[in-house]
């Protein structure tokens, strides 16, 4: 990896995270966009989520309970985690690559 491409990676990291750990103290308590078309076709839709759960409910980590902190730790760790995936699927991409060759 080139110093070009390393400083571009570290600063949309970086990005990610400052936006990951202002977005609890930004976002609209209200809901909004898909969980709101939910409860207004079907009120009962939010009661019986069906057969998937998501790991972080509510952008929380149940442990911290409640608070600010719990949700910039959830977000920080949804960043990371899609940046591991990223870097997996890149290196996957790559070696492919180098096989054709």
């Amino acid at each position: 990896m080139n110093s070009k491409n390393k400083n571009l990676l570290i600063g949309g990291l970086i990005i990610a995270l400052i936006i990951g750990v202002l977005s609890p103290f930004i976002a609209s308590t209200n809901p909004d966009g898909l969980e709101a078309t939910a409860q207004h076709l079907n009120p009962n839709a939010m009661q019986n989520p069906g057969y998937y759960h998501a790991p972080f409910e509510d952008y929380k980590l149940p442990f911290l309970g409640n608070s600010p902190l719990a949700g910039i730790a959830a977000l920080v760790i949804g960043v990371l985690i899609a940046l591991g995936f990223v870097y997996i699927i890149t290196e996957i991409i790559k070696r492919r690559g180098n096989t054709k060759n």
